[in-house]
């Protein structure tokens, strides 16, 4: 009886130590039902230490804060256990139900994958008007409207639209990212290029800071009540609170989608009384003129008659009229040619057609009038301009003969032969010389390729001494390695620069993984004391012993500090040189 009840208990035990010796990777989620205006903690935890952690991609959230890395040791009556957590914390983009799926995390030279998870995101709740709370501070003391110059704009007349973000004293923005870019639906609309340049301002009759993040001119080109779309950003803010991080710090980061409101515009349409009959949609304040490059020439000379409208107004967004030529002038498709600019209160510039004609016969030939109309919209009222009669002299030339037949008339033009002359403004004669020729032997080229080798020589065997003494330059060979080790180690921190949080999650394992392979440390013995004693034993000096330990102490304080107290590239060029540093001096 006592052997069965021995044997049951060795199977007991046993059983126990299968149990504890198996490896657990898990997710662990806040909640799994929240608001859009919600945040969800997610926990990736094991049971043995691992590493090449990769998070999956959440779909439907944006990252506010992590990955935050902890480890937890706990004895207990000489039993060991251990968790290694990465904690993220995410804001919902959208309401819908959202899979946190699989991360994976290498244990013992295994692959490990959590089990997806269903998290449920529905509309807005209720918070408390807390004023120690972030985000109600950040709701209360950050606003984004949408400035409109005319509210009742005629068809064609300029609007323009700015986007001011007014922010509460104390707040401070660390960064913002654009959720879209801004819609203009039946507008023409320019983007006019703004400084972020802090201006005060009053909000509902308080006094408020503000910048203005975007401005556009809109050519409104429908008439009728028409809408300007919504304009969203995701801003990162810090913000005052009563309460002190671990660090000592009064200030939270949060992140916050800000929008501005609707804005309807009443587009009215141009008044039909009066109206030209040669009115092409014109709208603004213009001139308008008719000239020609000569007007006394002989025939098949050319000359250049141009029809230009300057002033404000849509310029780029009307016909200009047509020239009526003579059929004995003979005339060439008109080369247009702008030269407009835009600004807040609309375009302002020039257009033109030139023509380039050319006389067949001799006489005087008339450019007609012709005329250019437009609206107004400061008058209110349509107005036209009528360019002068213009007469073209060709003074030599065949003469254009009209026979006339009962009651028929007809034109019998004498045949010319084309002599090219109406092109004399351009230049046809190249002015191309013949090159002179001579026999290889005996020529500079010759020469000199006979010469070059002893030229050379003295060159190459200068390159070899500095070659050997390059190779012979054992310090320096160790420097060049340890640039290169370190460059190695960093090189996916690198592509990661131009983004903070992605920069200091890569940096910190990098680091991580550069002690690993050079001193043999255990990624559960990651301490700052037991770094600096291991570095210290293998005569690195004090000072880039602290050089790294502050490296480590800024990935940590990435994590909570804004992106304007962290400089990135500072801490890559440091981290290059540290790591050099290092390899230089272990165990010289």
């Amino acid at each position: 009886m006592k052997i069965k009840v021995y044997i049951s208990t060795i199977i007991l035990l046993l059983f126990a130590g299968f149990v504890s010796a198996q490896v657990t990777f898990v997710t662990k989620v806040s909640k799994k039902k929240l608001g859009v205006n919600e945040r969800l903690r997610v926990d990736f935890e094991m049971n043995e230490d691992g590493d090449n952690f990769t998070r999956p991609a959440f779909t439907g959230f944006r990252i506010a804060a992590g990955p935050v890395q902890s480890m937890n040791h706990v004895w207990n009556n000489g039993q060991r256990s251990f968790s290694k957590t990465y904690t993220y914390f995410l804001q919902p983009t959208k309401e819908g139900k959202f899979t946190i799926k699989q991360a994976k995390v290498e244990i013992e030279g295994k692959v490990y994958k959590t089990l997806p998870v269903t998290v449920q995101v529905v509309k807005a709740v209720a918070k408390p008007k807390d004023g120690n709370n972030a985000e109600y501070a950040v709701s209360e003391g950050i606003h984004m409207v949408t400035e409109v110059s005319n509210g009742n704009p005629y068809l064609n007349e300029p609007v323009t639209i700015s986007y001011k973000l007014y922010v509460k004293s104390g707040i401070i923005i660390n960064d913002y990212s654009e959720l879209g870019k801004p819609k203009f639906n039946n507008f023409w609309s320019q983007n006019i290029q703004t400084q972020l340049k802090a201006q005060n301002g009053t909000y509902k009759g308080e006094p408020y800071p503000y910048v203005i993040l975007k401005r556009f001119v809109l050519y409104p080109q429908k008439s009728g009540k028409q809408v300007i779309e919504p304009f969203s950003i995701d801003v990162q803010v810090s913000v005052p609170t009563q309460r002190r991080d671990v660090f000592g710090r009064r200030y939270e980061t949060v992140h916050k989608t800000i929008s501005s409101p609707q804005r309807t515009i009443n587009v009215k349409t141009l008044p039909e009384a009066g109206k030209p009959t040669d009115f092409s949609g014109a709208v603004g304040d213009f001139d308008f003129e008719v000239t020609t490059s000569k007007t006394s020439l002989d025939a098949n000379e050319s000359l250049q008659a141009k029809v230009e409208v300057t002033g404000k107004g849509n310029l780029k967004l009307f016909q200009l009229p047509k020239l009526n030529l003579p059929s004995s002038l003979e005339v060439y498709e008109p080369e247009f040619t702008e030269s407009v600019t835009t600004r807040l209160s609309g375009m302002q510039g020039k257009i033109s057609d030139s023509y380039t004609v050319v006389p067949r016969y001799k006489g005087k030939y008339p450019i007609p009038s012709i005329s250019f109309s437009y609206f107004d919209p400061k008058d209110k009222t349509y107005k036209t301009i009528a360019s002068d009669e213009i007469i073209i002299n060709v003074i030599n030339g065949p003469a254009n003969t009209i026979v006339a037949e009962n009651t028929n008339e007809t034109n019998q033009k004498q045949a010319i032969a084309t002599t090219g002359s109406q092109f004399k403004f351009l230049k046809t004669d190249a002015n191309l010389t013949p090159i002179a020729t001579e026999d290889f032997f005996k020529s500079n080229l010759f020469y000199g390729l006979l010469v070059a080798p002893f030229f050379f020589i003295p060159i190459i065997l200068l390159v070899r001494r500095k070659k050997r003494a390059f190779d012979n330059d054992i310090q320096g060979s160790k420097t060049r390695m340890a640039n290169r080790l370190a460059k190695k180690y960093l090189s996916e921190a690198k592509k990661k620069l131009g983004d903070k949080e992605a920069f200091y999650e890569v940096l910190e394992p990098a680091l991580h993984n550069y002690l690993r392979a050079k001193i043999s440390i255990e990624t559960s013995e990651f301490s700052k004391e037991k770094i600096s004693q291991l570095l210290t034993e293998r005569n690195v000096k004090d000072e880039t012993v602290r050089d790294f330990i502050t490296l480590l102490e800024s990935c940590e304080f990435a994590r909570f500090t804004p992106a304007s107290n962290v400089t990135i590239t500072k801490d890559y060029e440091k981290s290059v040189e540290t790591i050099s540093q290092i390899d230089k001096q272990i165990n010289r």
